[in-house]
């Protein structure tokens, strides 16, 4: 049986892949110049960039933007813990996560208008949430709220890193249904460069809306998961009488 032969960006990601694994390129170190690489392996740039492409994919190489290709430090994983009975929150099992946070008044534009069940250009609160690990961001959220419910301290407000809700609305009305919807998809421009993951990386992309016994929606939550280091975890909790079988 006759092997097919490796194409060029085949070739080149295993020989790197090898020195990676062997220690030879340590976590963290910056790969020698896409230019450099090229002649070393004698192809031209667009072939030595599908190369890392494939390792950036991988996600065993980063591509910074301006200062190069690094040899990307093992990922710690975290675990979304969703279900309508607790607050959604991140939840690590591994190292404690940073995260910054910036909150911004807005009018309800695009699909906002829809996902809240508001008229257009009615006032929000938007909190946007990139937890880290070190400096290297971890997740994204997008958190939509009625401005009368947002919490007048949420522009200071701090997570616990160990735990992090994604809302910090404490106040709010109590929820009487939550809507999870989880979709795997590559990520768009912007949320990769925020990421910094590569574009041909899948993401886990949840949308969670909560409403309250009225049917107002008290909150729209868009989180974006890098699918190589996330794990999503529902838990349903049934009381007594659902869990006794019919006489």
């Amino acid at each position: 049986m006759i092997r097919p032969v490796p194409s060029r960006r085949h070739a080149i990601a295993d020989d790197l892949r090898h020195q990676i694994s062997t220690g030879h390129f340590k976590a963290g170190e910056r790969l020698p110049s896409e230019a450099q690489l090229a002649t070393r392996y004698t192809v031209s740039t667009p072939t030595l960039r599908s190369a890392l492409a494939l390792l950036q994919s991988e996600g065993l190489v980063e591509k910074v933007h301006g200062s190069g290709n690094f040899v990307r430090r093992p990922l710690h994983r975290i675990t979304y813990l969703g279900g309508v009975a607790e607050p959604a929150t991140w939840a690590t099992f591994s190292s404690p996560l940073r995260v910054t946070t910036r909150t911004t008044n807005i009018e309800a534009h695009s699909h906002l208008p829809t996902l809240l069940n508001v008229p257009p250009r009615s006032p929000l609160t938007e909190v946007l949430r990139i937890t880290h690990e070190g400096k290297m961001p971890h997740s994204l959220a997008c958190i939509y709220a009625p401005r009368d419910l947002a919490p007048a301290d949420s522009p200071t407000a701090t997570p616990s890193p160990e735990q992090i809700e994604v809302s910090s609305a404490d106040h709010r009305p109590p929820l009487a249904e939550v809507q999870e919807r989880l979709s795997a998809r590559l990520p768009t421009q912007e949320e990769a460069a925020t990421l910094r993951i590569s574009t041909s990386l899948a993401v886990l992309s949840l949308t969670r809306v909560a409403t309250d016994a009225t049917g107002r929606v008290v909150e729209a939550a868009l989180l974006v998961l890098p699918g190589d280091r996330t794990d999503a975890l529902f838990i349903t909790r049934l009381n007594a009488e659902e869990r006794t079988p019919n006489a």
